[in-house]
C-alpha cells in the first residue's frame, strides 16, 4: 500500500479520509521538519504532505539522485518552503492547496484592519490591566476605516476577497498594484508603481506570495512614501517586510500603526514589536478555522489520491 507521511497532525477528518487511500503516518510533532526527517521523509515514503516552515530546499533534494518520494502534496497555498524546480528535478510533483484559504486569509486581514485603524489591542490590554477608569470622549480616539482608501499589494483571490470586503462592507475607495492590471467585479484603481500605492493610501494591505521576488517588497522606502496617518497590514509572508524598517517607521512615528499576522523570522517575534501599542500582533491564524483546515487537509488527500491514480492533480504546481 502507497506510504503517505503527514509532517504534523492534521483535523482528523483529514488522517481519516488520508487513511482510507494509504498508509498513513502521522508525525506527531508541530514543529517543522529537520534536516534529516526531511531526507528520512523522501527515503521511506511515497507521498508526503508538508506545510510552512518544512524547508525542502535544493540542498535537501540534492542529497541522493533518486527519492521513493513521488509527490509533495503540500498543506498550503504558499509553496516558496520547497524549491519547487528542483524538487522536479528529482522526479517529484508538488502540489498546493488554492482556494480553501481564500475567505478565511481575508477575514483576518480585515481583523487585522479594524483592530490596528481603531486600537483594539490597546484597549483589550487596557481592560485586561484593570486600567480603564471609564467611558471619556477622547480615549483612544483612532481611525475610521468607512470612506478610506485601502491600497491592495497582489490583487490574486485573496487581494480580491479583501478588496470586496473593504469596498462593499465599509465603502472604502480600492487602489491596487499588481505585475498585471485584473478584471475586477467591484471599482479599484490600479497604481503602476508600489511607491505611488503606499502615498495615496490610508491603509495598504500585503497579499503576494512568498518567494525571492516578493522578499523584502517593504523596505523603507516603501514605508517612507506612506502618509503618517496609515496603517500597514500583512498577511502575506513575514519576509515580504524588512522587519527591521517596519520598527524604525512605527517607532518614529512615520506610519500610524501595524497588523501582522505573518513574521520575517517565524516563530521569533521582535521584543521590540512586542514592546509597541501601535501594533497588532497575531500568531499566524490567517487560515485558523477548524473547517479551513479540513478542507485544504482534504484538497491536498485529493491531490495525493489523483496523483497516485495516475491522474494529474487538481492543485498541481
Amino acid at each position: 500500500m502507497t506510504k503517505v507521511l503527514m509532517t504534523r497532525p492534521l483535523p482528523d477528518k483529514v488522517q481519516a479520509a488520508a487513511r482510507d487511500s494509504f498508509d498513513l503516518t502521522v508525525r506527531p510533532m508541530t514543529s517543522p521538519l529537520t534536516v534529516e526527517e526531511m531526507r528520512s521523509a523522501l527515503s521511506e515514503y511515497d507521498g508526503v504532505v508538508p506545510t510552512l516552515g518544512d524547508l525542502f530546499s535544493a540542498e535537501i533534494f540534492a542529497a541522493e539522485e533518486s527519492w521513493r518520494c513521488q509527490i509533495l502534496a503540500n498543506f498550503g497555498v504558499g509553496y516558496n518552503h520547497i524549491d519547487v524546480q528542483a524538487a522536479q528535478a528529482s522526479g517529484i510533483s508538488v502540489t498546493n492547496t488554492p482556494g480553501a484559504v481564500t475567505d478565511a486569509t481575508a477575514d483576518v486581514a480585515l481583523t487585522l484592519m479594524l483592530m490596528s485603524a481603531r486600537r483594539a489591542g490597546e484597549g483589550e490590554r487596557l481592560v485586561r490591566a484593570g486600567q480603564w477608569e471609564g467611558w471619556h470622549p477622547t480615549q483612544l480616539l483612532g481611525m475610521h476605516l468607512g470612506g478610506k482608501t485601502v491600497g491592495i499589494v497582489g490583487m490574486g483571490r485573496i487581494g480580491q476577497a479583501i478588496a470586496r470586503r473593504c469596498h462593499f462592507g465599509f465603502g472604502m475607495t480600492v487602489a491596487y498594484h499588481s505585475r498585471s492590471p485584473k478584471t475586477l467585479d467591484f471599482p479599484a484603481a490600479r497604481k503602476d508603481s508600489l511607491l505611488d500605492l503606499a502615498a495615496a493610501v490610508d491603509v495598504l494591505v500585503l497579499a503576494v506570495p512568498g518567494g525571492d521576488e516578493t522578499h523584502h517588497l517593504i523596505d523603507a522606502q516603501v514605508l517612507e512614501a506612506m502618509a503618517p496617518h496609515a496603517h500597514l497590514i500583512n498577511i502575506a509572508r513575514g519576509n515580504v517586510v524588512e522587519e527591521a524598517a517596519l520598527i524604525r517607521a512605527l517607532r518614529e512615528g512615520r506610519i500610524g500603526g501595524a497588523g501582522l499576522d505573518v513574521y520575517e523570522f517565524e516563530p521569533a517575534v521582535p521584543e521590540a514589536l512586542c514592546a509597541m501599542e501601535n501594533v497588532v500582533l497575531l500568531p499566524h491564524i490567517g487560515t485558523a478555522a477548524l473547517e479551513v483546515r479540513e478542507d485544504m487537509g482534504l484538497m491536498s488527500v485529493r491531490n495525493l489520491q489523483a496523483f497516485f491514480a495516475g491522474e494529474t492533480p487538481p492543485n498541481l504546481v
